[in-house]
């Protein structure tokens, strides 16, 4: 069946539908930006989504995510018939229904073309029931971002992608598909108006995007979308900048939970840890003991599913604990804890027919059930066949919860990791999922089991430690599975490609609404790293918000940070920096608590303007506005190339931050110390020396470079770091800003009721023309110095660095929530000392 003719329109309460030859479509315009065409072939338009926290109807899930969810009223547009075509327009948006054939166009205020139907195959339902839907494109200036978790390069212009997440042991970096994600969501930007605009297809049911590597000669150019089932649930979501684009997406789908601090530092875990026959225990202690004799930076350790394993079969049984290797599990969480390190669970959904606790499941039928719904379906499984938890069946999640309560978070923590949640093991999709009561297959939920682990285990936590933030990893998810949990690219390769292809993996997952995420450092599967490649993986995973090396190697070895002797000085200076550069990761995190934008970002992100870093062949990133990041991905390199975007000068942050001019592409020398990073100019980058353990260092002393601009602003963001206090407004985000040339005033301006801990300051403002006149401290004239060391040994006074040619400030910071810092470097006579 082809959508092919317009037949009437008619008002709802909330927006219109449209009535066609062979289907209808509902149009709600939700903002000024956010528009949905939604078309269904049964005309039925039930509303049941697992994904919107947004929305601007009554859905059938409103109450079960009564605390997470927002009703809004649509907007109330009206239209004009113009014969062959109704219009209408929003603030930013004119929306054309082309009534035979019946098609969209959608143009922003200003006339530039944004999305276009294919003209006479816009809408389409085939002989097998599934769905498409075809959009032009612009093979010459379109690119497409996001879809998800993908391999290869970012942009996926000429790409055919599947959703339908799989176990994906190994694959391929460059080619794989699918993955473990299933989020429908893509941007397109085109380099001829610089402007975006994405797609979010609320559709749960596997899918494939096919951008542009299909052609027909009967047709311009061409995308579709092709779903299994369900409806066309199209959200056009304009830019034009794609900063707006992840906003709005995220305003629909859920912002990233806000991690706890101690989540940002190292963990460490590896399958073997809990494969011995006895007393892992003990060897996990001896392990973390290493790291701190190395001096080696450790906060979180991963506990591999070996601890759950039957102690005559070796099976995995989530809930049960081995005590031949775990005696005590109580006392295991406590001297974890003791030592610091938080420890964090594995937990599968897959269930063996020996389960301990498989009466009880059964007893509150928790199974995903044969499509009579006779028998629980039993599919493949590790260690042999299993049953599945269904997730969307409330008892199901509720005896989940309670023996998760008490097999693991009330032993003492509250940490988890959901793995192998993909539900790969279920080949029939016509298996029945109870989907909150009122029936379903696992055709439509299998990704949305994985939100919903997810979703049970912050219940949980939430029971057992009302105040405590949860700290949730999952391996697979659907669209809004950044509201519960930290993701990573699942059970990678041991090799040179993934450690590149990784970078633009997650950069993918960044755009995609998913800011917290990452890759296991080192591979996790294949032989073990050989050193070089291990220390270039460090020196890249330091950027990721999951920063984890986790491996099941295949030659009998366990891939350690610490396992090459002769590259453990560069490890330790990759840690100790990752460290450092917590301050600014912890306020970017909150940043992406908060409007939705992604840690690790590709150029073009920040640099819509330059066409240059559309497809970025360097495999360069930014970190945060502020730091570009052109990390070492190949053997033996001794030179690194990589292109500077226009509009901003740059600073080599390992070369006394020599100067370069955006818009060119450079070389320089590295070595295997390097981690090359390049300063923006209007950047202010905050680090400290103060941890290197998170769990017991208190942060007292800041360390602030400020880039060489007139107008410059960041949001140092700080709290206690693990509890849910900051939604009671006990935070303290600091405005800094900094406007002037000659006389920059540096403005320090807080709020929030949290107690800050940051006694003194130093600021390294960039200035390469000369030094200061004067420098002040909220209106006090503070001492220069004339020698380096006397400035180092002084706890307030400034000194000019000829090296870097920047102005060293040290500085208490005053009992005030809003204070100035004023650099002055205005014309002065040397004579007298004065100015003109």
């Amino acid at each position: 069946m082809l959508i092919t003719k317009f037949k009437n329109i008619s008002k709802i309460d909330n927006g219109y539908v449209v009535h066609t030859d062979v289907a209808d479509i509902m149009l709600v315009f939700l903002t000024d930006d956010i528009v949905r065409i939604r078309v269904s072939f049964d005309k039925e338009f039930k509303e049941a989504s697992y994904a919107l926290v947004t929305t601007a109807w009554k859905d059938d899930l409103d109450n079960l995510f009564k605390n997470e969810r927002k009703r809004i009223k649509a907007l109330d547009i009206a239209y004009e018939d113009n014969n062959n075509e109704i219009l209408f327009k929003t603030q930013s948006l004119k929306i054309i229904l082309n009534k035979n054939p019946l098609y969209f166009t959608i143009y922003d205020k200003n006339g530039t073309l944004l999305y276009n139907d294919i003209h006479e195959r816009s809408f389409e339902k085939d002989f097998l029931g599934r769905l498409y839907h075809y959009n032009e494109i612009d093979l010459e200036h379109d690119h497409f971002y996001g879809f998800g978790e993908r391999t290869g390069k970012l942009d996926k212009l000429h790409n055919r992608m599947r959703n339908a997440a799989k176990d994906a042991l190994g694959h391929n970096p460059e080619n794989g598909d699918p993955l473990y994600k299933h989020i429908p969501f893509y941007i397109k930007l085109n380099d001829k108006s610089r402007k975006a605009c994405g797609l979010f297809y609320n559709n749960s049911y596997e899918s494939t995007f096919d951008m542009g590597k299909e052609r027909s000669g009967y047709w311009n150019p061409y995308s579709y979308y092709e779903t299994t089932g369900g409806d066309i649930d199209l959200f056009f979501i304009n830019g034009p900048t794609i900063q707006n684009v992840i906003s709005n997406y995220t305003l629909l789908t859920g912002k990233q939970a806000m991690p706890t601090k101690q989540s940002l530092g190292f963990s460490a875990t590896a399958m073997y840890y809990t494969e011995l026959e006895k007393d892992n225990d003990k060897e996990i202690y001896d392990v973390i003991k290493t790291y701190f004799e190395k001096n080696i930076n450790v906060d979180n350790f991963w506990i591999g599913s070996g601890y759950s394993s039957g102690e005559k079969d070796n099976l995995r049984y989530t809930f049960n604990w081995n005590n031949t290797k775990f005696p005590n599990p109580t006392n295991f969480f406590k001297k974890m804890n003791e030592m610091g390190v938080d420890v964090v669970p594995n937990i599968k959904p897959g269930i063996l027919k020996n389960h301990p606790y498989m009466d009880d499941f059964k007893k509150k039928d928790a199974f995903v059930k044969t499509p009579d719904k006779k028998n629980d379906y039993i599919g493949r499984w590790w260690g042999g066949a299993g049953r599945f938890i269904d997730f969307t069946n409330p008892s199901a999640r509720n005896i989940w919860k309670n023996l998760l309560k008490s097999t693991i978070l009330e032993k003492g923590t509250s940490s988890i990791w959901n793995d192998n949640c993909e539900y790969d093991g279920i080949e029939d999709r016509n298996a029945y999922c109870d989907n909150e009561g009122m029936g379903g297959t696992i055709s439509e939920l299998k990704p949305i089991q994985a939100n919903m682990m997810a979703y049970t285990a912050k219940k949980a936590i939430s029971e057992v430690f009302p105040n405590r933030r949860p700290y949730i990893i999952n391996r697979a998810g659907y669209s809004g599975i950044q509201r519960y949990a930290q993701t990573w690219a699942g059970d990678n390769l041991t090799s040179w490609k993934a450690l590149k292809y990784d970078i633009q993996t997650i950069l993918g997952m960044g755009l995609s609404g998913v800011a917290n995420n990452g890759a296991d450092i080192g591979g996790f599967t294949g032989g073990a790293p050989e050193g070089e490649l291990l220390l270039r993986w460090i020196q890249n995973g330091i950027f990721q918000p999951r920063f984890a090396i986790n491996s099941a190697n295949t030659d009998n070895t366990v891939t350690q940070p610490f396992m090459y002797e002769e590259y453990n000085d560069y490890v330790r200076q990759a840690y100790h920096l990752r460290y450092r550069m917590l301050p600014y990761l912890y306020s970017l995190m909150y940043h992406a608590h908060i409007t939705g934008q992604p840690i690790m970002r590709p150029l073009f992100y920040d640099f819509q303007a330059d066409i240059n870093c559309y497809d970025d062949p360097y495999s360069t990133f930014m970190f945060g506005p502020s730091i570009l990041v052109a990390n070492i991905v190949e053997k033996g390199a001794k030179i690194r190339k990589l292109y500077l975007p226009k509009g901003s000068k740059w600073y080599d942050m390992n070369d006394n931050l020599k100067e370069y001019i955006g818009g060119q592409v450079i070389e320089i020398p590295v070595d295997l110390g390097s981690i090359p990073m390049f300063l923006r100019d209007t950047a202010i980058f905050i680090t400290s020396n103060d941890v290197s353990h998170i769990a017991t260092d208190n942060m007292k002393h800041l360390d602030i470079l400020i880039g060489n601009n007139d107008n410059l602003k960041f949001d140092f963001y700080n709290d206690d770091g693990y509890t849910n206090n900051f939604e009671k407004g006990i935070y303290r985000l600091t405005h800094i800003t900094v406007k002037g040339n000659d006389k920059k005033i540096i403005n320090f301006k807080s709020v929030g009721s949290f107690k800050s801990s940051i006694e003194s300051l130093t600021l390294r403002v960039i200035n390469k023309q000369k030094g200061a006149l004067y420098v002040s401290v909220d209106g006090r004239q503070i001492k220069r110095f004339l020698v380096k060391k006397q400035w180092e040994e002084a706890s307030e006074g400034w000194y000019y660095n000829l090296s870097d040619r920047t102005i060293l400030i040290n500085a208490k910071v005053p009992n005030k929530d809003d204070f100035d810092i004023v650099v002055s470097t205005e014309k002065f006579d040397l004579i007298g000392m004065k100015k003109d």
